[in-house]
This record gives structure tokens, sequence and C-alpha cells, in this order.
């Protein structure tokens, strides 16, 4: 009997590979080579699954050249890059790996907190500029972060991470918004306290966005939104692009409507909108908020795990949606 055979789109972790050798026959683009969408679907029209790092778009086009495949297996928590709607009636399994990547992604997220409201970033650059001749009391400036109020917007369990981190290590006052509240149980755990969005925004002395991409938070935070923020705050975006207006937020910045910045993830990623790059009271990173290796093997263990699950026994660890066997 014949393996099934599956793609794996971008370069990843070469035991992981291996192991995935000895259950699959395995196509792998370790050269990470750059397909067009009519090149993804072409290698994909014969495989039973594929390995994604979510940049590659599962979509009805894709999903009609591709008759065989039963699994896509995204190695990252976000799958907006899959149409599930459309996988799931195709029969299309989608997966994630969402839990193993908390707690660093929580880590970046007060990095770049920090980052930004000490001015980690402009100082840097100064210094490296030869711009640094003598010291003066307000070189560099920046905000208080201990003791001050820390704002979340989006409190699932990367959210949670960044509030424990607030409350417990920095004495802040953490308030938070998400669409559904949590328990009694876990707002105490984290120190939070729910409030409106609208009093998100007014008190948070540093709002932090970790809710999913959907629809509905496209430009959670536009113009409107910075405008009623105090123009002493910092933004921190370690969810995921198209959250933010990036050119709202550049005028915002050159405006000095709020004092800065840090940014990891950008809408039409990795074009950066030129406005962010122009700023200087930014701190701007290529997306890799979970970005250690010890972090990032993980995440492709589970995602190779879902296909092994989901190929050999029919059940995914960590589905997305909930189609029906295909064909």
């Amino acid at each position: 009997m014949s393996k099934p055979r599956i793609l794996v789109t971008r370069e990843i972790f070469p035991e992981v590979i291996e192991r995935l050798s000895q259950h699959f026959d395995v196509e792998s683009n370790q050269d990470d080579v750059l397909w067009s969408d009519a090149e993804l679907a072409e290698r994909l029209k014969d495989k039973d699954g594929a390995l994604t790092t979510g940049t590659q778009p599962i979509n009805t086009a894709l999903l009609a050249a591709c008759p065989r495949l039963r699994i896509v297996s995204n190695m990252t928590v976000g799958y907006n890059n899959f149409d599930v709607a459309a996988m799931t009636a195709a029969g299309v399994q989608g997966t994630n790996t969402p839990d193993v990547l908390t707690e660093t992604t929580a880590d970046f997220g007060f990095a770049l907190l920090m980052a930004a409201a000490r001015r980690v970033t402009e100082s840097e650059h100064y210094l490296r500029a030869g711009k640094w001749t003598r010291w003066s009391y307000d070189m560099f400036a920046g905000a208080e972060v201990h003791g001050s109020t820390l704002g979340i917007l989006g409190m699932g369990r990367i959210g949670q991470g960044i509030a424990r981190r607030g409350a417990y290590g920095f004495g802040m006052d953490v308030i938070y918004h998400n669409r559904s509240r949590l328990t009694p149980e876990l707002e105490a755990e984290c120190r939070a306290r729910y409030v409106s969005k609208e009093e998100l925004l007014a008190q948070a002395d540093h709002l932090v966005l970790v809710l999913p991409y959907t629809p509905a938070s496209h430009h959670a935070i536009g113009a409107a939104e910075l405008a009623q923020m105090k123009p002493t705050a910092t933004l921190i975006n370690v969810a995921r692009g198209g959250i933010v207006d990036d050119a709202a937020l550049a005028q915002a910045l050159a405006d000095k409507r709020i004092a800065a910045a840090g940014i990891d993830v950008f809408e039409g990623e990795p074009s950066v909108y030129p406005g962010l790059l122009q700023v200087p009271n930014v701190v701007l990173t290529p997306h890799i908020a979970s970005a250690t290796v010890k972090t990032r093997l993980k995440m492709t263990q589970l995602a190779a795990d879902n296909l092994i699950s989901y190929l050999e026994g029919g059940l995914a660890i960590t589905p997305v949606n909930q189609p029906a066997a295909r064909g």
C-alpha cells in the first residue's frame, strides 16, 4: 500500500522532514522558493496533505485544482490564509498550532512594549549615527512602564500571558476588552478588569493588540480609535496585519497623536506601508513574535502531528473546521 503524499510548502526543520518521511511520500521545499498560486496548485494537485506556513492561500480555486487534498496543516496559530468555509465545503481539514507559542509571543509583546515606551530603537539609531556627544536630562525620556495602565484588546491565551507579565512583573493596572468577558476566576488570576473598547482606548498608557484577524476586526484600530488614545500612549501589535490601519497609524505617529508604537505584523506583509518607515517613534520587526528555536520547532512538530494523526487515523489534533470526508 502506497504512502499518502504530502507537500511541505516552505523550508522547515530537517528533523521534521525526516519524521514526516517515515509516514508519507514527502515533496519538500527546502530551497524555500516562493511559489506563485499557480505553482502551488500544480504541486498540490496530486497530494493528500500539505504543511503550510500561513502565507499560502488555500481558497476555492486551489481546492478545485487539488481533488486529492484532504488536510492543510498550518504551522501557525493564525489561519487567515484559509478560506475555512470553502475548505469545509470541499471536505478538507484545516489545522493550526495554538498553545505552543503562547508564552513566547507574550514575551515578545512585552519586549515591543518596553522598546516602544523607552524609545530603544530611536536612541540606538541616534547612537549609531554618531550623534551622541553628551548627556542631557531629557534625552530620549520615554514613558513609564511600571505602575502604568496596560490595556489589552483581545484576551485569549496570549492576552492573558501579557496581562500576567504586566500585573505581576511590573505592577501595572490591567484593563482589557474582548468579545466575551473572562470568568471571574481568570480575571482574578490575570489581575485584569473588563472595560468597554472606548474606555480601553481612553485609559490605556500602553495598548497591546492580540485579537484574531477576521473581517469584523479589520482596521479595528484606525484613525478614529487612535484619536481616542492618550497622546502619551503606545500601541503594540503582535496579532495580525490588517487589524491596524497602517496608514492611519503612520499619520498618528508623525503628528504625535500617540507617542510611539511597536509593530510586528503588517497589512500586506512582507510589504510595509512606507509611512511607517519614515517615522522615528516606531519599533518595527518582521513578524517574529514566536521566533525562538524551541517554539518554532514545537509549532512545526505540532503541524506534522496533525498531518500524521489525520491521514493515518482520521482525527486532527487541533482542527479549525469540521469538514465531511472528501469525495
